[in-house]
């Protein structure tokens, strides 16, 4: 049986139903800081502690990454939708329009952000246009209060509850990584 053809614009549309969080993959060398804003990003393992993000290919943030091995992500808050435009642009001087302070590895942490984990690439696979990256944490910050920048049928949206409300336990997904239930989610 051969494949369906799947046409761009229909693959976007049904990917536009999965709502993401915005986050800003940051790294820096001697010829400065690069970033872009990142939807394909996602926490992969707990032992060791991994996350995973894809950059394009042809991504000029994605070069720098790979030559100093080591990237933060930036976890991007409701308020924060004018740095994910910046950083989703072709713009030139993306650094210049927020105020940021290197980690201790040197990657750019965002003022403002609800989180960032600082990162060592592990290893990189192919993914069709873009490559697959698995990163090793090696630091994070204790999440800021607020609510995430979410992204959902081609536009920004954001939580309706309120960040610091409680759910009922049966509702909570506070062991989402760590799920009890052996290998039944993750």
């Amino acid at each position: 049986m051969t494949a369906p053809v799947i046409e761009p614009l229909d693959y976007r549309t049904a990917m536009g139903h999965f709502c993401t969080g915005v986050t800003v993959i940051t790294a820096a060398d001697d010829e400065g800081p690069a970033g872009f804003a990142c939807q394909s990003f996602s926490a992969l393992s707990l032992d060791p502690p991994l996350v995973l993000f894809c950059p394009m290919k042809t991504s000029g943030a994605w070069r720098t990454i790979e030559r100093t091995g080591r990237f933060a992500v930036n976890v991007l808050g409701e308020g924060q939708q004018d740095v994910s435009s910046v950083f989703g642009s072709r713009h030139p001087d993306k650094f210049g329009a927020v105020a940021w302070k290197p980690s201790r590895t040197g990657s750019p942490l965002l003022d403002g952000a609800l989180s960032w984990i600082d990162c060592a690439v592990e290893t990189v696979h192919d993914g069709g246009d873009h490559h697959i990256v698995i990163g090793r944490v090696l630091e994070l910050s204790a999440p800021n209060a607020g609510r995430p920048l979410l992204f959902y049928k081609g536009r920004y949206t954001q939580t309706v509850t309120d960040p610091g409300e409680a759910l009922p336990r049966t509702l909570s997904l506070d062991s989402f990584l760590t799920w009890p239930v052996g290998d039944d989610w993750i």
